[in-house]
């Protein structure tokens, strides 16, 4: 049996032998592998097309063995029970996004990094190269517990992953930096509003670790801060930013080390002009045309009055809205509210006019009546005496106001009309074609005292005087009240 299986095996080598001699070569092909003979020699594909080895398959297990992860406990801080350790910090603001002043906060999004010694991380290195990691590793290992002071809302990007990134240093440095948005409250006082200035701040401190466990400091001090340059704002004007730090203390816990980002913003007044103080002011102004308005035209100067009321009525009403609700007077609203001073003023000056008229109306209507009672003619007889013409019996309005108020003594007549009256036998006198008036004051005093009281009450009962009046006090009132409040606001 034996030597069957010798000569079926030698019977097989002549025949390959025969058809690679006749043929040249022949490639038979299996699953997977490829086989060449050629000249007795046999290859194969797969040594010849090696791949090399995949090294990710075993970089796992060696990144946490080179860095000793599981080694040590990270829940504890670096040099744990010894100083404290200093952690630096450096920020790089992106965008300032909005400055609310009915919530009193800002948004901002910034890239914050983290520079510390974790002497537990070193690891061996040739090339002294540096190891960077995203933050699936940042959960295995400590890191510095820093927060946001007087935060509202704060997030960390995640599009398209978390947004950190870790990195060691052979020596034990680390660099820890991740993208957050955050929104924190901001103290605003808004005395000066809208020409005011603003200083907010966002302060960094650690929540758990105290001065003597942990160490904020700014990194390399005022550059430890840095801006884009595009960073702008529609209604402020970024002036600067600057890095603070200061010890905060709390009752229950101790001292913390807090680091502040303090920067100054300064509201651009040109939009409050267009939309506060140009409306303002045409209002008033427009209040104004009611004195250049007939006193006898109410339904114009009532309806003018009233529009220009309520105009001002609803600026004050738009500027408040967009406010919070202080309890402190704004410099806007000084500015608005005398406005609306002025403008209802010049309401009630037309109320005045029409009342003053009104009086001065019934009270000629009462002389003249009083005048046609009085029988004509009338001497007043003392001193200064001025004579009227009366032709026809006729007599102007202000003829008979001036009759007022005075006593009738007979008046003799005429040497001619004396005569003729005697020639005629004492009969009835026929009607003069015209008769001649001597009026004169009563006496020096009353005189004296009639003029003063005209002088005193001569504005107040001429409303022609108050309108005239009117048209320069109220104007150089306002240019006077602007030129204080933009001296002081400026």
């Amino acid at each position: 049996m034996p030597n069957l299986i010798k000569a079926l095996a030698l019977l097989a080598c002549l025949v390959l032998t025969g058809e690679g001699r006749h043929h040249g070569h022949r490639v038979k092909r299996w699953t997977g592998t490829v086989e060449t003979q050629k000249h007795g020699t046999l290859f194969s594909s797969s040594s010849l097309s090696k791949k090399p080895p995949d090294v990710t398959k075993s970089r796992k297990p060696k990144t946490e063995h080179l860095l000793k992860v599981d080694d040590h406990d990270f829940t504890m801080r670096p040099a744990f029970g010894g100083p404290a350790i200093p952690v630096g910090v450096d920020v790089q603001v992106e965008s300032l996004d909005s400055i609310s002043e009915v919530d009193m906060d800002f948004t901002m999004t910034l890239y914050l990094r983290h520079y510390w010694k974790d002497e537990r991380l070193s690891f061996t290195s040739s090339t002294n190269k540096s190891m960077t990691f995203d933050g699936r590793l940042v959960k295995k290992i400590w890191v510095p517990d820093v927060f946001f002071v007087h935060s509202k809302r704060s997030f960390i990007h995640d599009t398209t992953t978390d947004n950190i990134m870790l990195r060691v240093f052979p020596d034990g440095h680390v660099l820890y930096s991740l993208r957050v948005t955050v929104t924190a409250a901001c103290n605003m006082d808004f005395s000066r509003f809208p020409l005011d200035s603003q200083t907010c701040s966002l302060e960094l401190e650690s929540y758990a670790y105290t001065d003597e466990d942990l160490m904020l400091y700014w990194k390399s001090g005022d550059e430890s801060l840095s801006t884009d340059d595009r960073i702008s704002l529609s209604q402020f004007l970024i002036q600067k930013f600057h890095t603070t730090s200061h010890l905060a203390f709390y009752s229950s816990t101790g001292w913390y080390n807090r680091l502040y980002i303090n920067f100054t913003l300064r509201r651009h007044i040109f939009f409050f002009l267009l939309q506060t103080y140009f409306p303002a002011t045409l209002m008033v102004m427009l209040s104004w045309v009611s004195f250049w308005i007939d006193r006898r035209a109410v339904p114009a100067r009532v309806s003018l009055g009233i529009t220009t009321v309520l105009t001002m009525s609803t600026i004050i009403t738009g500027v408040n809205a967009s406010m919070p609700r202080v309890s402190y007077i704004k410099a806007v609203d000084i500015y608005l509210w005398v406005s609306f001073v002025f403008v209802f003023l010049s309401v009630l000056e037309y109320a005045a006019v029409n009342y003053l008229s009104t009086v001065q109306d019934r009270r000629e209507r009462k002389m003249r009546e009083r005048a046609r009672s009085q029988s004509l003619p009338c001497t007043c007889g003392i001193s200064q005496t001025r004579t009227m013409t009366m032709l026809d019996g006729t007599y102007s309005e202000a003829d008979t106001n001036s009759l007022a108020g005075y006593t009738e003594d007979p008046m003799p007549l005429p040497e001619e009309e004396q005569e003729h009256e005697d020639e005629a036998g004492g009969g009835v006198p026929e009607k003069p074609e015209h008769m001649v008036v001597h009026l004169s004051m009563s006496s020096e005093s009353t005189a004296t005292k009639k003029k003063k009281s005209l002088r005193a009450l001569n504005i107040i009962q001429n409303t022609h005087a108050i309108d005239k009046y009117s048209r320069m006090i109220f104007p150089g009132s306002y240019i006077f009240f602007n030129l204080i409040y933009w001296s002081v606001y400026c």
